[in-house]
């Protein structure tokens, strides 16, 4: 084998990876799994997708190694091959984010425009969390809060925060966090306890990003309520 047909094979598998990740969809359905394993049934659901279009998108991952199954009863259950899958699409975001404006202006206009204060980084939340000073919240779905979450946090589905805000202090800042850096849900969490006269701002990342910088995480809906 020559050193130029060494490296022509080395790309083409490569390429195998690029191919499966040139998705919308399938991107999506990568920042869903980094939250937990789950059926097909669970990430149609939540994406939007019907299950055949959904199943036909993660074949193609499957196919190019980037996801894993695990047989669940009657169910099939998918996950992400590894951490560093997550990584590469966080790599893919940062480098369109800095080199196609459209992103970059999507960006600015949907989250920092939104924010009258700045979101609390991960260093800073650790070192409040330890001197008890704010309540942390978790605003994603139950079943991805179950499949871990940040250690200490709350869980109240966005979808709930309007009636359960009664269960939440007002002496303590609230910081609020979902699946990532571009999620939306913690920011309209802010935005609606603001409303309410609560102290609130958001992780400047999300679930992922913290357990991927190994800060303390913890699984189970045990001390997940309010």
């Amino acid at each position: 084998m020559t050193n130029r047909s060494l490296t022509q094979r080395v790309h083409e598998h490569c390429a195998r990876i690029g191919k499966a990740l040139s998705s919308p969809p399938r991107l999506e359905l990568i920042d869903l799994l980094a939250q937990g394993e789950r059926p097909v049934e669970a990430l149609a659901a939540e994406s939007g997708m019907s299950v055949a279009n959904t199943s036909h998108h993660l074949r193609a991952l499957h196919d190019a190694r980037l996801v894993e199954t695990r047989r669940d009863g009657l169910h099939v259950r998918y996950r992400l091959a590894g951490a560093d899958i997550y990584e590469l699409s966080r790599a893919i975001r940062a480098l369109a984010q800095r080199r196609i404006a459209d992103v970059d202006r999507l960006v600015q206009s949907y989250l920092h425009e939104r924010d009258s204060l700045e979101p609390v980084t991960q260093r800073d939340l650790l070192r409040r969390v330890r001197l008890g000073e704010v309540v942390v919240l978790d605003v994603r779905p139950v079943d991805e809060f179950a499949a871990g979450h940040i250690r200490g946090a709350v869980s109240i589905p966005l979808s709930e925060l309007a009636r359960r805000l009664a269960g939440l202090p007002r002496r303590k800042e609230i910081v609020a966090y979902c699946r990532g850096p571009y999620c939306l849900l913690a920011l309209r969490a802010v935005e609606t306890l603001r409303k309410r006269g609560f102290r609130a701002r958001r992780l400047e990342d999300g679930f992922p990003e913290w357990r991927a910088a190994g800060l303390p995480v913890a699984v189970g809906l045990e001390g997940g309520g309010t």
